[in-house]
């Protein structure tokens, strides 16, 4: 079965989550090695926010947050079955 919802995204590395959505349309890395990627379509910005484990190696999804382009909420599972449709996606 596929997977649906936030389990899409939840645990990905960069690499996956450039597969699932194509290229980010931020990507910036924040302090202590967290990176803030974001991914934009014409119905929700999805912000995926990648943190390295604490015995080092590369960073995975931990926690994401999605809104409206007007900035009202939206269901963050909805975001990203969104974003795998939008053009860039793969």
């Amino acid at each position: 079965m596929a997977k649906t919802g936030l389990d899409r995204v939840l645990g990905q590395n960069a690499r996956g989550l450039t597969a699932l959505f194509g290229d980010a349309d931020q990507d910036v890395k924040e302090a202590q090695g967290a990176r803030r990627m974001q991914f934009a379509g014409p119905i929700c910005i999805l912000d995926a926010y990648l943190y390295a484990p604490r015995s080092g190696g590369e960073g995975e999804v931990t926690y994401v947050d999605a809104r409206q382009p007007d900035g009202r909420d939206i269901d963050r599972a909805s975001c990203v079955a969104a974003l795998t449709r939008r053009k860039e996606a793969r």
